[in-house]
């Protein structure tokens, strides 16, 4: 089982991190709309859920919600990204793996997939063909 959570997880991370490279740095700061987040702000949204969820879902360790301020650059919040991606890898490899722990990692990679799609979204409207959807 942890065997496969782990083989879900680094393809979930190549994805996501290929999908935050596809967007150029300069366009880092791009809304599709203003009252919605920058590409860069949804991306570290999605960094921060990694750690949120990890932490209360993974390891049963009740945090509340308190998002740091947004990484500057794309080069930082690709990092970031990074940086959550293996600190959730960390928790599966020591977690066991029951029913809470199982149901924990699948919730994060909902959070995950699902504004991974509004990504996508943000690079086609500036005329970017998203990465291939792996899975």
């Amino acid at each position: 089982m942890k065997t496969q959570l782990l083989s879900t997880l680094e393809n979930a991370r190549q994805y996501t991190l290929s999908v935050a490279a596809a967007m150029p740095a300069d366009s880092y700061a791009f809304k599709p709309d203003t009252a919605i987040w920058s590409f860069n702000d949804l991306l570290h949204h999605i960094g921060y859920g990694i750690l949120w969820w990890n932490e209360n879902y993974v390891l049963q360790q009740p945090a509340d919600w308190n998002p740091p301020a947004a990484t500057k650059t794309a080069a930082a919040t690709q990092a970031y990204l990074a940086k959550s991606f293996d600190a959730l890898q960390k928790s599966i490899e020591k977690a066991n793996t029951d029913e809470k722990v199982i149901h924990g990692f699948y919730a994060t990679l909902d959070h995950i997939t699902h504004h991974r799609g509004q990504a996508t979204t943000y690079l086609r409207c500036k005329g970017i063909t998203p990465p291939e959807y792996t899975y």
